[in-house]
């Protein structure tokens, strides 16, 4: 069976409470059931440990017939990232972006760029049509992508399935714009 990913991911480069959001949110998703507050070896990579799904999965995953359930997957856990990483679709990433000061196409360049982002030199991007510099997450991507130090993966948990008023606290949690990424 294929791995399916649902990454949820702020669209900000640095997160300025990084560990403590990471831990809060944990907390958060342990207390209300949606995952395990213990870890365990509930993640594709050997040895790694992540929470594995909790009893009250469903008030926040609509499983419809068909979909992928976490729970029949012994590496359907969740996995928190709070390093650099690069959240993309892995098939089909068209890799496109769009200045929002003058809405040309800048792909190229940006993702040339993320060689000086991934090891932190810089959290911003200046377009190379018009000199605008913003953090990189926000130039316009028609695909779902966060360039960011923290992830929540959630391993078979299907992206579609997630309740909008989930993904809602999630963000208003999280403290910044919300990605959902589907790998």
């Amino acid at each position: 069976m294929t791995l399916r990913q649902t990454i949820l991911a702020p669209r900000l480069s640095s997160h300025p409470r990084l560990e403590r959001t990471a831990v809060e949110i944990l907390g958060w998703l342990a207390a209300t059931g949606v995952v395990r507050a213990e870890a365990s070896l509930c993640l594709p990579s050997r040895g790694r440990r992540g929470h594995a799904p909790g009893p009250r999965l469903t008030e926040v995953l609509r499983l419809a017939p068909g979909m992928d359930d976490p729970r029949d997957y012994a590496d359907g856990g969740l996995e928190i990232v709070t390093e650099r990483c690069i959240f993309t679709p892995l098939e089909g990433f068209e890799g496109r972006a769009r200045c929002p000061a003058c809405r040309r196409e800048i792909g190229e360049a940006l993702f040339e760029h993320l060689e000086v982002w991934m090891p932190a030199e810089s959290d911003n991007f200046a377009c190379p049509e018009c000199d605008h510099e913003d953090d990189i997450n926000g130039f316009d991507f028609p695909q779902p992508c966060a360039f960011t130090d923290l992830g929540f993966i959630f391993n078979h948990w299907p992206a579609r399935a997630f309740a909008p008023s989930f993904l809602e606290e999630f963000r208003r949690r999280l403290g910044q714009p919300l990605a959902v990424v589907e790998v």
